[in-house]
């Protein structure tokens, strides 16, 4: 609900006014409600206040309670207040009234350090424990929140931006190599397995799921949480599962809708926002409130040349979404005349690094915007449900087939078998192949022909520069995998991805900065942690019963979602399948800058000019729509997007 800002003099010097005035300026794009201060000689806190929730509207934050000798300041919304209330014995009467930022104190008193553990929601904050000389923070699990912070020998600053902590003195834009080196060298969204570092030397960030002491000139950082599955849950049946995952998934929804505004969310034609949107309108229907939901759908002049089992245009899902459930205000965005070339430059500006969805980046910040101005506050959204509630792709089910045939579980393969070549309208002479190289991976390489090699991202980095800074010897020591691809245990790359802290910077940082400028808060409860454990204690069989990728979602909704969603095993949404119709106006100006920067010394310092030449010949002058999921377009896209972050730098 804020950007936080503050200074701690470590040598307990006063802090220099001039000095904080000119962090507060460059904080001033962010529109506020109010902006409050604390200070204490050493010490000063600052926050840009966007009131969200109830509680928040007026509130004192940064908070200071004198007879504790505590300050606080809080970027927050924490779910789980009323479990909090019971823990703390806080009077029934004042619990409508205490702000999030408070009840993060509160439990700071009680628990100290182990606090964080306690809090579910999307947050970080910083306190100043005067009577223990200790500066203490945290970030949520997950990194839905930014934390970024600088120090020296004299002093530590933290801020939730990046660009407010260039202003203290000998703060330089310096580029870290090793974090860029990384941002080339993996093929994924992923852009660095560092989650302390940024792009800039001497700014580095808090990692999601850790708290950070500052404490007689040294910082401490802690890992509070981490993935741990002790048992299995084991229910009686299938419906007994459906019914536990409503009570979770409700709460989670009901308790990420408080709000004094408006209530938006993302809505595609699938499953994980459907199931978002169908539980939040439910809710919001007990309050009188209507659900708006927000649909990014290409320009009308634009021709879906994907193949027949794509849809670029996912209107006709998202309306039986919408008619099914009722209570809904539908909003459908085309953004005429907008692209994502053309967003480049502001984009940079939000995110303060190098992104990688360019594709979506334009209607993201679009949607924020349109829903901002008919004053949305909470915008729901669905985009970790992959991991968590829709868990079983197609792999998992080949994964769980070869399983059985490595059991020699012959019926129960046959019975799966049959109702997934039902479902997706094919024979089992095409799959049991398929589940036999699975489930023998080395027979089947040893029967293979020696010149077959797997498919990897081609590699763009120069290679002098990777040699320089040692990428694939780092990311080979932190366990990632360069080829782009999934292989394996399904199940253990689950945990795997909740676990690793990489996995969540990305989306972090666009939301935060998106909430930030247009004055909401991104929620998803896909990605609400009690969710996440539920689902992953419930036995993997679930995800793909029946024949189904998905099997659990898709029962678990049967009556919530319209069976034409629920079911539809045969057509996908796809994003990005107009990303070449929208730069058709721009796209010579397109090549020609990609000319440009393949010429440059600057740029060709850090990525391979033949690549991005053969890129460039790739992609040619007719703009074939087809070439958006090409990784030569996507290398392209990277370097461009670099090459402008670089002449910003520079």
């Amino acid at each position: 609900m804020a950007a936080i800002t503050g200074i701690y003099n470590i040598l307990k010097e006063p802090v220099n006014i001039e000095l904080f005035n000119k962090v507060i300026k460059a904080l001033e794009e962010i529109p506020v409600d109010n902006v409050q201060t604390w200070q204490k000689d050493y010490l000063l806190f600052l926050c840009h206040n966007q009131w969200i929730t109830p509680e928040s509207v007026g509130e004192q934050n940064p908070l200071y309670v004198n007879d504790k000798k505590i300050v606080i300041t809080a970027d927050a919304i924490i779910d789980n207040r009323n479990e909090i209330f019971e823990r703390l014995q806080v009077s029934r009467f004042i619990r409508e009234t205490i702000t999030d930022t408070e009840l993060i104190l509160l439990a700071y008193e009680k628990w100290g350090k182990e606090s964080p553990n306690y809090l579910v929601g999307d947050f970080s904050f910083m306190i100043w424990d005067e009577n223990q000389q200790i500066l203490f923070g945290a970030r949520d699990f997950s990194g839905a929140r930014t934390l970024y912070y600088y120090k020296d020998q004299s002093r530590f600053a933290f801020c939730t931006t990046i660009e407010p902590l260039f202003e203290l003195p000998n703060v330089e834009k310096k580029l870290n190599e090793e974090w860029l080196a990384e941002f080339l060298a993996i093929p994924t969204m992923v852009e660095s397995t560092d989650v302390n570092h940024t792009v800039y030397k001497n700014i580095y960030q808090l990692p999601p799921a850790h708290t950070i002491t500052i404490e007689k000139g040294n910082i401490h950082l802690h890992r509070y949480w981490k993935l741990s599955l002790d048992r299995e849950l084991k229910l009686k049946s299938d419906q007994e599962y459906e019914e536990a995952f409503h009570e979770v998934f409700q709460r989670s929804v009901s308790e990420k809708l408080r709000t004094h505004g408006k209530v938006g969310s993302h809505l595609s034609g699938g499953l994980d926002s459907g199931t978002v949107v169908s539980f939040a309108a439910k809710a919001l229907q007990k309050e009188n409130k209507l659900l708006h939901t927000y649909s990014y759908i290409p320009e009308d002049d634009f021709f879906d040349w994907t193949p027949k089992y794509y849809l670029a245009d996912e209107r006709p899902f998202i309306k039986e979404t919408v008619q099914f459930i009722g209570n809904i205000k539908d909003h459908y965005l085309n953004f005429t005349g907008k692209d994502p070339f053309t967003e480049v430059d502001d984009f940079l500006n939000l995110m303060e690094m190098p992104y990688k969805f360019f594709e979506n980046a334009f209607w993201l910040k679009g949607i924020n915007e349109h829903a901002s101005k008919q004053g949305v506050k909470i915008l729901l959204n669905g985009s970790r449900g992959n991991h968590s509630i829709s868990w079983g792709s197609r792999s998992l089910s080949i994964d769980y087939y070869s399983s059985l045939l490595r059991k020699l579980r012959i019926l129960r393969l046959n019975k799966e078998l049959e109702s997934y070549c039902t479902n997706f309208c094919t024979g089992k002479k095409v799959m049991l192949p398929i589940v036999a190289r699975n489930a023998f991976p080395d027979l089947y390489k040893m029967l293979a022909r020696r010149n077959e090699t797997d498919y990897q991202f081609p590699s763009f980095i120069n290679p002098d520069f990777a040699k320089r800074t040692k990428v694939f010897i780092r990311l080979l020591e932190n366990d990632f995998d360069i080829s782009g691809t999934s292989s394996g245990d399904f199940t253990q790359y689950r945990r795997k991805h909740y676990n690793q802290l990489y996995f969540w910077n990305k989306s972090g940082t666009a939301t935060t900065k998106l909430s930030l400028r247009y004055s909401l808060w991104d929620r998803d409860p896909t990605n609400d942690l009690r969710v996440i454990q539920f689902c992953l204690s419930i036995p993997e069989e679930q995800y793909v019963k029946n024949g189904m990728e998905r099997s659990f979602l898709r029962r678990a909704t049967k009556n919530i979602l319209p069976d034409k969603v629920r079911l539809n095993h045969q057509i996908r949404g796809i994003q990005g399948a107009d990303t070449v119709h929208r730069m058709r106006s721009c796209w010579s100006a397109f090549v020609e800058e990609l000319k440009r920067l393949s010429n440059d010394s600057m740029m060709t310092e850090f990525v391979n000019r033949d690549v991005i030449q053969n890129g460039i010949d790739y992609i040619g002058k007719d703009h074939n729509p087809n070439i958006i999921f090409s990784d030569q377009f996507k290398i392209l896209i990277r370097s461009l997007i670099l090459y402008r972050f670089l002449k910003y730098l520079y």
